[in-house]
């Protein structure tokens, strides 16, 4: 991050704005809102602040800025049109460790103003890191819209119940599983249809109801998190992602889906190389019991879809053994995602009819595969985890029919900024490997539809500061 994102308390405390336009006027509406104490320095006012300052709501002091002015406010905004002038404010600002917001410069800044969903008391703010102001206002837009205004009201509404709560609950996690079931349940439901009465009614009732010493009963969620890319997760993935106590998560699953994951969540790796367990997999299985049987909502992670390879089968197996709740969410596997971001239908009418996703290898370790299956004119083959097997898949399906000169695709961290895309045939595919010191994770796609991805290549992560660039019609 390139700012920490914290809400500050100025209330009654003494901020100042640096200049008099209309500029400086939203930045002082934005401190009045918070209740600061605000003192304008400016020879002249814009006529919002000019009725302000008529309305004794704001100090005004009919000059240009001075040294000392920076000695008392415990927040500063320079919102000058003098370069110069705001450039020297943040100096003296920083020098003296006071927070200093330069409008439209974020190298003067120590603070960005953010843009705001204010749904007091709860509040959303958005920021760019000053990168893109407008995109800023555009995701606040988004957010207003659904976002409804009872949620301020909802809040409100908890806040009055709070020790009453505590004093019920003295386990923190037993007090988080209550008002979790109490916000996502009728309570809110009545605040959100302005039945703001019986919702403090349902509410009480529910304190009231609740035991001291409640035996809440753990779940396991098996959710797929996609190949890599955030934006392919689905909502429901995304909100059981929030609602989780424990996180057991495979190798597989990329960095920036891991952060949308509730941050006080513990987080357990159970990831898996060839020849390189975190954990049997028969542990995992009983890690999951354990942890649902001692009242946790354990989110099992998996990278793709949790029944495509990905053992998921395995796991849900036992938990239904012994009796413990689960729910499965599946996840764009990585066949469908990578090929997709390399341009690469899986099937197509002039080249395959067909489409098999193949491990590999097996769980003894071989590739002991049916070559004959796969070997056919007008199909598509896709392999999970064959990087090291390529030198008996080329031989098995050559040896079967397949020509040599079949294209191959080969799709390193497909859907992610690092997405690398390498074309080759059957008869060099392995001197492709060790050429480009490919690495796992990557997917290879055997059939005539890879010819299709010079025609439709779309994902180009391969742009100045490594970010994708997606192209095409939305």
């Amino acid at each position: 991050m390139d700012f920490l994102p914290i809400f500050v308390n100025i209330r009654n405390q003494p901020c100042l704005v640096v200049g008099g336009g209309e500029v400086a006027a939203r930045k002082v509406a934005l401190l009045r809102k918070a209740q600061a104490k605000v003192t304008v320095i400016s020879p002249e006012l814009a006529r919002e602040l000019t009725e302000m300052a008529e309305r004794a709501e704001i100090t005004h002091v009919a000059r240009q800025f001075e040294d000392g002015d920076i000695n008392q406010p415990v927040l500063v905004i320079a919102a000058t049109d003098q370069s110069e002038v705001n450039e020297k404010i943040s100096a003296l600002a920083k020098a003296r460790g006071i927070p200093v917001n330069v409008v439209d410069n974020p190298p003067l800044c120590s603070f960005i103003m953010p843009s705001i969903v204010d749904r007091s008391p709860v509040q959303i703010a958005i920021s760019t890191g000053g990168a893109s102001p407008v995109l800023a206002r555009m995701i606040r837009t988004k957010l207003e819209g659904c976002i409804p205004a009872a949620y301020g009201r909802l809040a409100a509404l908890v806040d009055g119940f709070r020790e009453q709560v505590k004093a019920r609950f003295s386990n923190v996690e037993e007090r988080r599983t209550f008002w979790e079931a109490v916000l996502e349940g009728t309570v809110a439901d009545r605040v959100f249809s302005g039945h703001e009465d019986e919702a403090a009614e349902d509410l009480q009732a529910a304190i009231d109801a609740a035991d001291a010493q409640p035996n809440f009963q753990g779940e396991v969620y098996l959710v797929g998190a996609g190949p890599g890319d955030p934006d392919l997760l689905t909502f429901r993935a995304l909100r059981l992602m929030q609602a989780a106590d424990v996180v057991v998560y495979d190798r597989l699953v990329s960095p920036a889906i891991r952060d949308l994951v509730r941050r006080d969540a513990e987080m357990i790796y159970v990831g898996k190389e060839r020849d390189k367990h975190t954990m049997q997999q028969e542990n995992i299985n009983q890690l999951l019991v354990r942890l649902a049987k001692e009242g946790k909502r354990v989110l099992r992670l998996k990278g793709g879809d949790p029944f495509i390879f990905g053992r998921g089968g395995e796991e849900i197996e036992l938990l239904a053994q012994e009796g413990v709740a689960f729910q499965v969410v599946p996840g764009i596997t990585a066949a469908a995602g990578c090929a997709s971001y390399a341009g690469i239908p899986l099937t197509h009418r002039d080249y395959s009819q067909a489409c098999v996703f193949v491990t590999g290898h097996l769980k003894d370790g071989t590739i002991d595969l049916n070559w004959p299956a796969l070997a056919q004119p007008n199909q598509t083959v896709v392999f999970y985890m064959g990087l090291h097997g390529a030198p008996t898949l080329c031989k098995e399906l050559i040896a079967h029919g397949l020509p040599g000169s079949t294209p191959v695709a080969l799709v390193q961290k497909g859907t992610t900024p690092e997405q690398k895309t390498i074309i080759a045939t059957l008869e060099t595919l392995v001197e492709t490997v060790e050429q480009h010191d490919l690495k796992p994770p990557t997917l290879i796609i055997v059939g005539n539809v890879v010819k299709l991805k010079e025609k439709l290549d779309w994902f180009n992560p391969d742009k100045p500061q490594g970010k994708a660039v997606k192209s095409g019609r939305w």
